[in-house]
């Protein structure tokens, strides 16, 4: 390759680098549900807990209501819901995990927000990197609830739920057959 192509191809990369920094700097997105991206550096603190896997944050000034994504925990909040089998105990344990003002860094998957416009994220504690969805999952507080096209740790917590049941842990062995995911996780 001479000279003058060499240049051309610099030029040509050069070019393909400084359209790709000017998408990411201008916030351009390939949807429009990606619009309030989670943050995945940090800067997230935790205000409250809603229930099993429902969290409320400060996050870059504002306050949100965030869905952990990829779990399901028994409902304990829901309106026109009775409290299910062992809602309560996987509410106490989100709590006991994410106190009132511990840092947590969020990270997002392919859609940010549900229906009902809640912040989708998986989380972790920013002190020890403790990836909460799983370890709820892991010690039978929730099942897997797959829910495409947010599936990057499907399979993480598909393993997790089957070591949780076989132990016979948590809803495991204290509901199995009334939480509508508990008996068969999705595949």
């Amino acid at each position: 390759m001479g000279r003058r192509g060499l240049s051309l191809c610099v030029a040509a990369i050069l070019a393909i680098v400084l359209f790709a920094a000017c998408l990411t700097a201008s916030g351009a997105r390939s949807s429009p549900s990606k619009a309030a991206a989670p943050s995945s550096n940090g800067g997230a603190t935790v205000e409250r807990v809603v229930d099993g896997d429902t969290i409320v944050v400060h996050v870059g000034g504002r306050r949100e209501r965030v869905r952990l994504i990829g779990i399901d925990t028994p409902e304990s909040v829901k309106p026109n819901t009775p409290v299910q089998c062992f809602a309560i105990e996987a509410s106490n344990r989100t709590k006991s995990l994410l106190h009132p003002g511990t840092p947590v860094r969020l990270v997002g998957d392919v859609d940010q927000r549900d229906q009902y416009k809640r912040l989708l994220a998986y989380v972790y504690r920013a002190n020890d990197n403790l990836f909460v969805n799983l370890a709820l999952v892991h010690d039978g507080y929730a099942v897997p609830y797959t829910f495409p096209p947010n599936v990057a740790h499907a399979n993480d917590f598909k393993e997790a739920a089957s070591q949780a049941r076989a132990a016979g842990v948590g809803l495991w062995s204290a509901c199995p057959a009334s939480h509508p995911r508990a008996v068969s996780p999705p595949a």
